[in-house]
């Protein structure tokens, strides 16, 4: 009787964090990071403001969304070494280009083209959306203390994941039941 090798996962999984303000989504990141043992990837938007001001306008937004992308990009080149290296086979992306449009078009009922492409263009295996059930932390970075918004907010992510076709699940709880619910999540849908 011949034993049989395991296969090794030969695809980088990409997995994106995603949801409203405050619902701990780098936290999140970070914590699945260090589980997996892998790259994370930060959010851009964070550095963008805390350098040029809170004051944003339209432009302001593709200038970020290509600060991301490139982030994203460096990050997986990054995971790609790591998974040539140590078999370490997913990256965690905090934030990615659907972010972007909920933002351009909840504050400027508008997108940038080139938000859209990025969309259509890119391709990840798992998205998990944060939850509101943590409760709102004042931050300078920060826009929508009401309870309507982030409902508003959350609902704009979900019905977006909804029509896709990338797996995806809604992540809650507090601390480290939030992440335990995200490593469930992942492990469950990728393996």
């Amino acid at each position: 009787m011949s034993k049989e090798t395991p296969t090794r996962n030969t695809k980088l999984q990409k997995i994106v964090v995603l949801g409203p303000e405050s619902t701990g989504k780098s936290t999140l990141s970070e914590a699945l990071a260090k589980h997996y043992g892998v790259v994370d990837c930060k959010e851009y938007a964070r550095q963008y403001l805390h350098e040029n001001g809170t004051k944003y306008n339209f432009e302001d937004l593709l200038t970020i969304a290509k600060g991301q992308l490139t982030l994203e990009d460096e990050a997986i080149q990054k995971a790609e070494q790591l998974f040539i290296e140590k078999s370490k086979n997913k990256i965690v992306i905090d934030t990615n280009m659907y972010v972007m449009k909920v933002w351009c078009e909840y504050v400027f009922n508008n997108c940038h083209t080139y938000i859209l492409d990025e969309i259509h263009k890119r391709e990840y295996d798992l998205y998990l959306l944060c939850d509101i059930d943590l409760v709102w932390t004042p931050d300078e970075m920060r826009e929508y203390p009401d309870e309507k918004p982030r409902q508003e907010l959350f609902a704009i992510y979900k019905d977006i994941l909804i029509n896709q076709n990338t797996p995806w699940g809604i992540v809650s709880g507090a601390g480290d039941q939030r992440t335990q619910n995200a490593i469930q999540l992942i492990d469950k849908i990728l393996g």
